[in-house]
């Protein structure tokens, strides 16, 4: 079923949308209060009616018309009684007003369970925050959980705790990364796995608060993004990591989302990106939904290191100069990608040197997508032969200035096979899949601030772009629309983002770049040209 185009208040007005709904809510709010005890006298008058009702229909048929005489000379009688109708309709209204309170009883306090989980949290913490010479300990053993704890928790219907505040002694290390580590551990273990938890350390003022993560969404399929040109969206994180927010479309419903937004081209600070992953964490689906947004102002060269075919539908169509599977193939692609890289340095130079505005086949930006290189350097060392990595210098060096960007996704016992050029070029980050704190800091030189999950969906992981904050993602869902498990809703979604041009079968054994060769001579033009 083809999909509707958003609305143009949902391309451009999602700030003024977002005002909107907060001054709305403030004024259903206020109103609330206003109208609160109209609302009791309503919902008590409910109840009663609903008690008469009752009380009528179990009454016998033959009794009904003596009950109907009753009432009747009750109300004769209320009726020549002087002031007897206001005194009736006051006493009605005290009726309602009573029947509809909300008789809920406030909970003051945690229960039996949740003030024993706190006292056992509270005694797992003793040995980190405490010390033997402490006159006035904080943490003590037998000692009250509520000096520490306070009134900052809260828990959810199953018992367990959801957010809690830790004041903590002066003393406490709080600037040493282990002795967090250990603390944050303690916290993770006692208040139920399974969960993500956020950390956030106040060491001005001696807080510790911690809070329990919702998972993030895996319904936003591959869609056209709002962006500007040069900026692409990697997935999808938490409201409050992000100060913007992107219209898309999740299910059948519109509704605002916090992009992670990377950014290339010549004003980048982070130009190329790093992929790490372990088999079947999305690293695939984000090259996927990469490939995808780099068509709509650009080029994309194509080399898959594992053969596998992930990207076959991207083959014949118009702006994909090449996708590669063999190592041959591979290595005269990246070739060409090192030379018209070096084409384009070169041109840009004699323009800003002749006082020329940039020649036009230079702007339009070559994104080079690398899946699995440690399979292709295994089958170039057994071979003989150049390492493909290698080709990649010129485009990671200088590839900023020429409108070129890298990305490259490798599995996580493979990184030790990267290139040098590649590990230090890459600064754009992104880790997927189940791993631990300790994997995570090797690849985005961070830690997170939350607790990895063993079971993690497809696509689901961190970024950290250059030397910003590591940010929790989800990879917008991209799945092989050639693949028979894929959904038709999925499968529709890719078709869509796709250019014209005639989809090609690829050979069994690719050879040579033929796709480049087709452009090489619109791209690059002569070789003598260039040089000369």
């Amino acid at each position: 079923m083809a999909r509707r185009p958003l609305p143009r208040i949902l391309k451009g007005g999602s700030a003024s949308i977002t005002r909107s709904r907060e001054i709305a809510r403030t004024a259903a709010d206020n109103a609330t209060d206003v109208l609160h005890p109209l609302i009791t006298v309503t919902r008590g008058l409910r109840l009663l009616a609903g008690a008469g009702r009752q009380k009528w229909a179990a009454t016998p048929r033959e009794r009904r018309g003596h009950a109907l005489f009753l009432v009747a000379a009750c109300v004769l009688a209320v009726a020549l009684i002087p002031y007897g109708p206001l005194l009736a309709l006051i006493a009605v209204m005290g009726a309602a007003a009573w029947r509809g309170r909300d008789r809920t009883p406030a909970k003051t306090g945690p229960d039996e369970a949740e003030t024993a989980r706190l006292q056992a949290l509270y005694e797992a913490l003793v040995p980190h925050f405490s010390v033997a010479d402490d006159p006035g300990p904080l943490f003590s053993h037998g000692g009250d959980w509520e000096k520490a704890f306070g009134t900052s928790y809260a828990f959810d219907g199953n018992g367990r705790l959801t957010r809690l505040q830790v004041t903590y002694p002066a003393y406490f290390t709080d600037g040493d990364p282990v002795s967090r580590g250990r603390v944050e551990q303690v916290l993770h273990a006692k208040s139920g796995r399974g969960r993500e938890y956020h950390f956030t350390w106040d060491e001005e003022g001696n807080h510790l608060l911690m809070t329990v993560l919702a998972a993030l969404p895996t319904t936003i399929a591959a869609q056209r993004f709002v962006t500007a040109p040069g900026e692409t969206v990697l997935g999808f994180t938490d409201a409050d990591a992000v100060r913007r927010t992107v219209p898309v479309l999740d299910g059948d419903a519109t509704r605002d989302a916090s992009p992670v937004v990377w950014r290339t081209g010549a004003r980048s600070t982070e130009p190329h990106l790093l992929i790490a992953g372990h088999p079947g964490s999305g690293t695939t689906t984000l090259m996927r939904s990469l490939a995808l947004q780099a068509l709509q102002h650009g080029d994309v060269v194509v080399v898959e290191g594992a053969g596998s075919g992930e990207y076959g539908f991207l083959t014949g169509r118009d702006g994909v100069l090449a996708v590669e599977r063999g190592l041959a193939g591979a290595l005269s692609t990246l070739e060409w990608a090192a030379h018209e890289t070096e084409r384009r340095l070169i041109a840009a130079n004699r323009a800003r040197q002749a006082g020329h505005p940039e020649p036009e086949d230079i702007k339009r930006p070559l994104w080079i997508l690398l899946d699995r290189p440690s399979a292709l350097g295994h089958l170039a060392a057994a071979d003989d032969r150049q390492d493909p990595q290698e080709l990649l210098q010129v485009p990671l060096r200088h590839g900023r200035a020429a409108g070129v960007t890298v990305v490259v996704a490798d599995q996580f016992d493979s990184l030790d096979a990267l290139t040098e050029t590649v590990r230090t070029h890459t600064r754009a980050r992104v880790v997927l899949g189940p791993a631990d704190r300790g994997q995570v800091e090797s690849v985005l030189g961070a830690e997170p601030h939350t607790t990895p999950t063993p079971d993690v969906p497809p696509g689901r992981g961190y970024a950290r772009l250059g030397a910003g904050e590591v940010l929790r993602l989800q990879v917008p869902a991209t799945p092989d629309p050639y693949d028979e498990a894929t959904s038709e809703a999925h499968r529709q979604a890719v078709l869509d983002l796709l250019p014209g041009g005639a989809p090609v079968v690829e050979q069994a054994a690719p050879e040579a770049a033929e796709p480049v060769a087709a452009h090489k001579d619109q791209l690059i033009g002569a070789p003598a040209a260039a040089e000369g």
